[in-house]
């Protein structure tokens, strides 16, 4: 059964690739959802998948690509939408 689950990635997080390098490791985990920059600085992540895979793209997101410099990452549950790819918006 999948799961769902809305990140909101604090810090150094946009300008340093964050959104791009998230698609790829969700691809490659086979996480289904959005990376999107907020107006706030913050980035938001809609994850969904298997429960170990949401959990590895989160624990990519508390550290993020090289450049990054993650200070939190406030996570909360959501619904599945039944969402199939990734996509960087």
């Amino acid at each position: 059964m999948d799961i769902a689950r809305r990140l909101v990635i604090h810090g150094i997080v946009q300008g340093v690739g964050y959104r791009w390098n998230c698609l790829h490791v969700a691809e490659s985990l086979g996480v289904a959802g959005w990376a999107r920059n907020l107006d706030d600085g913050t980035v938001e992540v809609h994850a969904e998948g298997p429960p170990a895979a949401v959990g590895q793209l989160q624990t990519w997101c508390e550290r993020g690509p090289r450049h990054a410099r993650v200070t939190r990452v406030n996570a909360e549950e959501t619904a599945p939408r039944g969402l199939t790819g990734f996509s960087v918006e």
